[in-house]
Parts: structure tokens; sequence; C-alpha cells
């Protein structure tokens, strides 16, 4: 299962748990007000708790980092490792006069043997750039995800905080 695809799941049950806890969430006036005073006394307070934390629990959280990552490093590092291989090994090749003594078979497997060893080269540059790569996302995420968690909770003080200055009280 893919990294992207675990994080939207991830989303998902968040979500579903935010709505549960949303909607678990009590909130019974105080001083006899109105069901209108009510509701409009609830949308300003999610109005204010939205605006002052940065957090809207109605929107879904961001999409991983790692979504639009490519896939194939380690095949485009060895051929491009293989082309530049080829290359090397023909300048190299020319630099030296009995180079053009020795038989087109002889050059092609001097040529072929330059490109196998720079793509294995290549391949393990690319597979070290695309685990770094994993690495800094999986820590970008975490690093999202603790600011979402930072966020709500600021949210939910901030709401509960409106809500209960307006003479309401609020049971999780």
């Amino acid at each position: 299962m893919s990294t992207s695809f675990r994080f939207t799941l991830l989303s998902i049950f968040g979500c579903i748990a935010l709505a549960a806890m949303a909607s678990a969430q009590s909130v019974q006036p105080q001083k006899g007000q109105t069901p209108e005073q009510m509701q409009k006394d609830i949308s300003e307070c999610q109005a204010s708790a939205k605006s002052s934390s940065g957090y809207d629990p109605a929107a879904p959280p961001p999409q991983s980092a790692e979504e639009e990552k490519e896939r194939g490093a380690r095949a485009k590092g060895a051929a491009k490792g293989a082309a530049v291989g080829a290359a090397a090994a023909g300048v190299q090749g020319r630099q030296h006069d009995a180079y053009d003594n020795v038989s087109d078979d002889a050059k092609q497997e001097y040529r072929q043997e330059n490109a196998k060893d720079a793509a294995k080269a290549g391949a393990a540059v690319a597979a070290s750039r695309q685990r770094q790569d994993r690495r800094d996302d999986r820590r970008d995420d975490k690093q999202a995800a603790q600011d979402l968690e930072a966020k709500k909770s600021a949210y939910q003080k901030a709401y509960s905080s409106c809500v209960s200055g307006r003479g309401y009280s609020v049971t999780p």
C-alpha cells in the first residue's frame, strides 16, 4: 500500500472522526436564548474560531507531499548513467591513437563495459535520492499532522470559549 494512499485513507478516517466528534458536542443555552439566537451565536463562534485558529473542521486536510512523486527513479538513473558511460567511453577512447587501430567489436565492448558501470552507479545514486525524498516526505507529513492537530485544538478552545462567553454550556 503506497504512502499517499495510506495518508489519504487516514485523512478520510480523520474527517469521519472529526464529524462524529463535532456532532457529539452539545451546546445548551443557559440564559433562555431562542433557537434562532443560539444558531446565530454558534455560527459566529465557529467563524471566529476558524479565523483565529486557521482551522476549518468542514475543510478536508491537505494532501500528502508524496502524492505527486515520480516512480521508476532507479531505472531512470540507470538509463542516464548508461548513456553518460557510453558517451564518456567514446570520448576517452578517442584520446588515444591506438583506439583507431582497434576493431569495431572491441570499441563496442569497451563502451558497453563503461556503460554498465555507469548504469550501476546511476541506479545507486537514484535509489539513494529516492530514499532520502521518502524520508523527507514522511518527516513533512508528520509535521503537517502535528500542525493540523495544534490548529484543531486551538479551534476547539476558541469555539468553546466563545460559546461559553455568550451564555451556553458546552459538553464534549
